[in-house]
């Protein structure tokens, strides 16, 4: 499978490329090709026109935008599913995810997404995963029922990726098992035809 990895936080200091890195790893160990879409370091500039109402343009206004979003555009085209790497900010979800989302609508239609929410505190940025829900469903990639909760990500996480915690390391395969499940499901469906 084809899966693009979402990074939304865009802080200097942020702790989210551990989880990230994570990912990719446990991905990659089960033979997926796991792509890195970081938000910081794309430097999208706040959504004025989706990809959709750019693509075709031909003005230089747009020309470094269209740069940029053309290999995301391809990316997704190949994807059978989408992790969404989450920091929780005031509860809520990361501006820059957000605005990273935003800017493509049918890429993501009938693929799956899994979200990997993280937090410096106890709760590990679920609150912001509960509002990442309707976003990711109303974009057309609906999320698996389970997430994956990283507490206190710099006690539970290297900066290489590597799990420190045995709650991490031995009780997430779960969480891939069934986000590879619903990327088969919807894979082999949309081989068969689109709703619409």
């Amino acid at each position: 499978m084809v899966v693009a990895i979402l990074l939304g936080s865009v802080r200097s200091e942020r702790m989210g490329d551990r989880a990230a890195k994570w990912v990719m790893a446990e991905l990659k160990k089960r033979g997926h090709e796991a792509v890195l879409v970081d938000a910081a370091e794309l430097k999208l500039p706040l959504l004025d026109k989706m990809w959709k109402e750019i693509k075709h343009e031909k003005l230089v206004k747009y020309e470094k935008l269209h740069e940029k979003l053309a290999p995301l555009a391809e990316l997704y085209a190949r994807a059978d599913g989408f992790c969404v790497v989450s920091a929780e900010y005031n509860h809520s979800i990361p501006p820059a995810l957000t605005n990273l989302v935003d800017y493509f609508l049918e890429e993501y239609a009938f693929r799956p997404s899994a979200i990997v929410c993280y937090s410096s505190g106890q709760y590990g940025g679920v609150r912001a995963a509960m509002q990442l829900r309707s976003l990711l469903a109303e974009t057309g990639m609906p999320t698996i029922p389970s997430l994956q909760p990283v507490p206190s990500i710099d006690k539970s996480l290297s900066e290489d990726g590597v799990a420190l915690t045995q709650e991490l390391a031995e009780k997430s395969g779960k969480f891939f098992d069934e986000f590879e499940w619903y990327m088969r499901a919807m894979k082999a469906e949309r081989s068969k035809g689109l709703p619409y």
